[in-house]
C-alpha cells in the first residue's frame, strides 16, 4: 500500500534530511559560542563558559575528527579557559582574606 505516507520514502522526517532546516547551523553555533565565551570573561563566567563549550562542541559536529570550523574551536577553547578562570576566582572568593587564593 502506497497511501497515507507509507510509500517509497522510509523516514521522511529523519534527522539527516531535516537538520539544516530545523536547527541552527554550525556557523551560527560557533558564533554564539564565541560570544558567550567573550562575555563570560566579564560577567557570569561560570555559566557562560560551559555554554560556550557546549555550543563549540555542537558546532564541531560532536567529533574531533574531520574538518572543524575555526569559530567552533575558538568557542571551545575560550569557554574552557573562561570556566577554569571562573572556578579559580570562586575558589579565591571562598577563602578568608583579601587576595586571590591567599
Amino acid at each position: 500500500m502506497a497511501s497515507f505516507g507509507h510509500g517509497t520514502r522510509r523516514h521522511p522526517r529523519s534527522r539527516g534530511r531535516m537538520w539544516s532546516r530545523t536547527g541552527p547551523d554550525r556557523a551560527t553555533l560557533g558564533i554564539i559560542g564565541v560570544i558567550c565565551a567573550v562575555a563570560g570573561f566579564f560577567v557570569l563566567g561560570i555559566i557562560l563558559g560551559p555554554a560556550a563549550i557546549v555550543c563549540g562542541w555542537l558546532a564541531m559536529g560532536r567529533a574531533w575528527s574531520g574538518s572543524r570550523p575555526t569559530t567552533a574551536v575558538v568557542a571551545l577553547v575560550l569557554g574552557a579557559i573562561d570556566t577554569l578562570l571562573a572556578i579559580i576566582w570562586l575558589a579565591g572568593a571562598a577563602t578568608p582574606g583579601n587576595g586571590m587564593l591567599f
